[in-house]
This record gives C-alpha cells, structure tokens and sequence, in this order.
C-alpha cells in the first residue's frame, strides 16, 4: 500500500540505494581485499571440526615438539598436542569473543551519544563527565585492572570491554549529532509535531551510525589484540580452551628450536587485523557521502 503511493521518480531513487551501495562495494579493492581474507579465516574457524587432524587438547606423547609431518602438518607442541588444530579452534575462540566484546559498548555508547548530542545541556554535561573519566585511565591499564577484579577468563573480558570500551562510540557519535540536530530537515520534524524518539530513530541515527559502523571493524582488531595479550598474560581464555595469545606465550620457551610455535598465531593475529582494518577503511570509503 505504502508503495502505491509513491511517484515513479521516488520508486527510481528507493531502488537505486541499495545497488548504489553495492556498486560502490564491488568496486573498492581495499574492501574486496578485507572480505576476502576475514572471510577465508572465518570459513576455516568454522570448518575447524573438519579441518583439523585431531583435537585440539589431544596429545600424541610420541611426538613431543615434532616437526611439519603428515600427521600433524604445523608440528606439535610441547605436550604433543596438534598446532594446526590448535590454531584452527583458536580462531574459534579468539574471532567469537572479538566479535561479542563489542556489542555492548556499540549498542551503549551510540545510545548515549546520540541522547547527549540531541538533548545537550545536562544530560550531555553528565555523559561527557563520565566519559573523560573513563578515558582518563589508560586504556589498556583499565582493562587489565577491571579482569584481576572480575577475574580471568572471557566473562572478565567481556565486563572489563563494556566498562571501557563504550566511550569511544559515544563520542564519535555525539559529534555527529550535534551537527544532525542543526539539520533543516531535524527541524522541519520538529515543526510538524513529530516526537523525539521517532526524530532520534529515523531522521538522526541513519545519519550518524555510518561512523560507529566503521569503527566496530577497528575495534573488533582491537579487542582481539587485547585478548591475545591478556592470553599471553595468563588473564584471557583459560586453558585447556587454546587461544592464540596461549599459544604465543607457551612457544616463547623453545624459540631457539620450534620458533613456529609462536610465530604462526602472530601470523594469524597479524592476518586477521589487517582483514578486519581493510574492511573497516572500505565501509568507510563505501559508505562516504558523495
């Protein structure tokens, strides 16, 4: 019904977004190139039953710390158990909390930057307060501090990212809407008796999310960074669950002599940032208003 009402140019210009968006999509080599290799990753986490040659706490005791064979392609570690499964149900791990620890703060923070940048005064003075308290802590310094209080494991990553985490969305957010309010079109819904929720819905977050869309890429490679680095501390995933900063730590010990132990997780860590980071710099080019 809706669409009967519509002229024939605004049928045109309903139907010419979303190809417009996908044109632009097919033609970013940066954003081709981030899918392309965040999405062999996930497909092969997905596929880690399949893929891998054994369990990944299974251990082979007569091949302690072997080299590349065919029963076990990336070699062993020091309790005999299979690298390449590891590495495989690492991803699993690893891209899973990446993804979850992020939710949160996006859905939280583009809430309160949105209400701080559209209502201002008060409420806006109150939400800064806050934030410049949270990034007054180092970041890093924070999160560690937040998971020795909750404790280690990926319970304590997920609180110590929603305590932390927000505050960026909430700024970047903000910004945008304190230029979005000022828009003609925000008044002239204003004017026609239109309410606030309805305005903060459908006239300003279409217009300002595009930015905190782009960022949770980035921020999907932070966290991940940060998970690998509290593995390595012993704060992130606990064992016998593996982990790619786990796996890190563990090969440091036999550098001189199975230094693959720890250089193919970096790898992978490596290759799944710079994935995620080509995606996040195309959405953003994608995305660009022209």
């Amino acid at each position: 019904m809706s669409g009967a009402l519509l002229t024939a140019p605004q049928l045109e210009l309903e139907g010419a977004r979303m190809p417009s968006f996908w044109r632009r999509a097919r033609r970013s080599p940066t954003l081709l190139a981030g899918c392309t290799i965040t999405g062999l990753i996930v497909l092969a986490a997905i596929l880690a039953p399949i893929l891998s040659p054994d369990r990944p706490d299974q251990q082979d005791l007569f091949h302690i710390l072997s080299g590349f064979t065919w029963q076990h392609p990336l070699g062993t570690d020091e309790l005999g158990r299979d690298e390449l499964s590891r590495l495989l149900y690492a991803a699993r791990t690893d891209l899973k909390v990446g993804a979850l620890a992020v939710v949160f703060p996006f859905c939280f923070g583009t809430l309160m930057g949105t209400v701080a940048g559209y209502y201002g005064g008060l409420v806006d003075s109150i939400v800064m307060r806050v934030v410049d308290v949270v990034i007054a802590f180092p970041f890093y310094v924070l999160v560690i501090g937040l998971v020795f209080v909750v404790g280690p494991g990926e319970r304590g990553i997920y609180v110590a990212f929603a305590v932390a985490d927000w505050v960026v969305y909430a700024r970047t957010i903000r910004a945008s809407t304190l230029i979005v309010r000022e828009a003609d079109y925000v008044a002239a819904a204003r004017t026609g008796g239109i309410g606030d929720l309805r305005i903060l819905a459908r006239h300003v977050l279409p217009n300002t999310i595009t930015q905190a869309i782009v960022y949770v890429m980035n921020d999907i490679v932070l966290v991940i960074v940060a998970v690998v680095t509290l593995g390595y501390l012993g704060l992130g995933v606990q064992p016998p669950t593996p982990d790619w900063g786990a796996m890190i730590s563990d090969g440091q010990e036999f550098l001189t002599t199975r230094w693959t132990l720890s250089t193919i997780p970096g790898i992978a860590v490596v290759l799944t940032g710079l994935g995620l980071s080509l995606i996040g710099d195309g959405l953003a080019d994608v995305l660009r208003p022209r």
